[in-house]
């Protein structure tokens, strides 16, 4: 398949990446300055979401397949999740991308009914805008009217850094727990779960959860 990724320098999408380009998937990454872009067998393009006049038609040439890894975190700029939903389901319709895969949160996943992972006690302070912008976003996905194809996949309630054990499982509205209670997947297998989704067409217009 031929992909375009979006935050494709990020530590999730350059997982992302990677995970793809193993199995032969022909990348277009999308990043700030592509000429600071060192990957090999990827096409760096420069995008920048904060700049309104960058043009996704002119960057989009035969890809049929589009992944966004983006946050707000780095510039503090939260809205920037929302808005971008928004924009990729009005104008992806429009090329000959066929398919969007969002890298979603967990905190919007549900712990007990009607009660949400981000409205627990436990939960991170120094993660909730990020978690509310994605959440907002899933409400975006949820809503639309886009004919675009969009699959939302949010990883487990902790995603590490660690070995890819090339194992996981798959949920839907609510958080995947161990035997422990604990949530957890590491980076690389997230990544190996969002590939098999992008190959695998499984969960049309939908939000999956992924975790060990």
């Amino acid at each position: 398949m031929k992909l375009i990724v979006l935050g494709a320098s990020g530590w999730i999408g350059s997982h992302i990446v990677a995970e793809a380009k193993s199995r032969g998937h022909e990348i277009t990454a999308l990043v700030r300055a592509h000429d600071k872009y060192e990957v090999p067998n990827v096409t760096a393009k420069s995008f920048d979401l904060n700049d309104a006049s960058d043009s996704l038609h002119t960057l989009i040439s035969d890809e049929t397949v589009f992944v966004a890894a983006i946050g707000g975190r780095a510039l503090g700029n939260h809205e920037i999740v929302k808005n971008t939903a928004e924009r990729l389901l009005n104008e992806l319709p429009n090329t000959s991308i066929e398919r969007l895969l969002w890298v979603g949160g967990a905190g919007s996943l549900e712990v007990a009914p009607n009660l949400k992972l981000i409205d627990t006690p436990e939960f991170p302070a120094e993660y909730k805008d990020e978690a509310i912008a994605q959440g907002e976003a899933l409400d975006v996905f949820k809503h639309s009217s886009s004919p675009l194809n969009w699959t939302f996949i949010s990883p487990a309630a902790e995603i590490f850094p660690g070995d890819k054990l090339n194992q996981y499982r798959i949920g839907a509205e609510q958080l995947i727990t161990d035997e422990q209670g604990n949530s957890r997947i590491s980076v690389a297998d997230y990544a190996v779960a969002f590939v098999d989704e992008i190959e695998k067409a499984a969960h049309i217009n939908k939000r999956i959860g992924v975790a060990y």
